[in-house]
């Protein structure tokens, strides 16, 4: 029996690798394990039918886990980034691969660390197989595969809600992540040394393909950087960066110059609190995390991925572009349901051995960009190499449903 696992299955994105998982004829069982039981059983309730168990589990305790992983054909990590170096030694006990959402450069760097332990045990653990990373990394090898050199890489992320009279704050992604990307250092590439530039710097006004259109993006802290520079090494690649930016972006920012993101307790009325559990308590309590039930979120999201390298002696520029929908028929906005997916993409293509190799690997030296491409225009998820390939095709909303509906 081909059984899955997904660690974090109840939350913003897991809910989304569960439900898609759950269509998957490949996939026997479904194990939705989340610390809050009722987050479990309500994806599980979600995704229908009889396939998905739901598991209340703290992936702290590394005996429970274990156990939980013994005989699963893949380990999808979706809790917080900063538990992933322990559920990596859980599938190392349990001998399961292993794949996440992303850990925010520094951890991502850690994790590599892990290699040699994951090639002895003849493992795959795959760090950032989400949507940004994940998709973008896929794209820029697939980008840069018949290039000669590559001189720079700027990855640039951006997003726009067209929800009727939507609400003005929403987080749809862990806010604590999204909280970490606003207050510490951005890590910029730069002719073999990373650079530590301060967050929301290098503020830039971008076209982006429709809906999103034009916004505004800055440096933060993120993933693709910490994997793309080694990766391709081989090319040359001398600079490599990321942007991104849309409605919230500044809110959050200024959360942050607030200190709300700070956890270091202060003196609240004789009581210590940290800002931070705070911060996250209220805005559970305020039903801020996820969407209401009830409540279609129509908002999108576009990856621009700008490659300037060498071919055959000219000079090349070249965009690899993604166009990132939601999901409203499962009530899930585009970071919920595209993360969610991506990830459910990546345990199929490892259920199926599409999806090779030993070791911790990078997206972009694990997954074929094919096949990985072809399961995400399946899933609504629309993909271009500008100018080799055609363009996107115009933007227009679905009629009803979702994607794949």
């Amino acid at each position: 029996m081909t059984r899955v696992v997904v660690l974090g299955g109840g939350g913003l994105t897991g809910q989304g690798t569960v439900r898609d998982l759950a269509n998957s004829p490949e996939v026997d069982e479904v194990v939705a394990a989340d610390l809050d039981p009722e987050l479990a059983a309500r994806a599980a309730r979600r995704a229908g039918g009889s396939k998905v168990r739901a598991v209340t589990i703290d992936v702290r305790d590394r005996a429970a886990v274990v156990e939980l992983l013994r005989g699963a054909a893949v380990c999808v990590n979706a809790v917080q980034y900063t538990f992933n170096l322990e559920v990596m030694e859980a599938c190392l006990t349990a001998r399961v691969p292993y794949l996440d959402f992303g850990g925010l450069f520094h951890m991502t760097r850690r994790q590599l660390e892990l290699d040699g332990r994951f090639r002895s045990a003849g493992l795959l653990a795959v760090p950032g197989l989400g949507q940004v990373p994940g998709v973008s990394n896929v794209m820029a090898a697939a980008a840069t595969a018949d290039l000669d050199r590559v001189d720079s890489i700027v990855i640039r992320d951006g997003w726009r809600d067209l929800t009727p009279n939507g609400p003005e704050i929403l987080f749809t992604w862990s806010p604590s992540t999204f909280l970490d990307e606003m207050v510490l250092p951005a890590q910029v590439y730069e002719n073999g040394r990373y650079e530590a530039v301060p967050p929301m710097s290098g503020a830039e006004e971008y076209e982006f393909e429709a809906p999103v259109g034009r916004t505004r993006v800055y440096r933060t802290l993120h993933s693709e950087p910490a994997t793309l520079p080694e990766s391709l090494r081989h090319l040359g690649l001398a600079h490599c960066e990321w942007k991104e930016g849309g409605p919230g972006i500044d809110v959050l920012r200024t959360m942050a110059l607030l200190g709300l993101a700070s956890e270091q307790p202060v003196d609240v009325h004789g009581q210590r609190v940290a800002p931070r559990a705070f911060t996250l308590a209220l805005l559970k309590a305020r039903g801020l995390l996820g969407v209401p039930e009830g409540l279609a979120i129509e908002d999108w999201e576009v990856l621009d991925l700008e490659v300037r390298g060498e071919r055959a002696g000219r000079p090349v520029t070249r965009h690899a572009i993604a166009r990132f929908p939601p999901r409203p028929d499962w009530g899930l906005t585009v970071t919920e349901y595209s993360v969610g997916v991506v990830g459910a993409i990546g345990a199929e293509l490892i259920v199926r051995g599409t999806i090779q190799g030993t070791g911790v690997r990078p997206p972009e030296l694990c997954v074929p960009a094919a096949p990985f491409r072809a399961e995400l225009k399946r899933r609504g998820i629309e993909t271009t190499i500008v100018p080799d390939e055609p363009p996107l095709p115009p933007f227009r909303r679905p009629e009803k449903g979702g994607p794949t509906a």
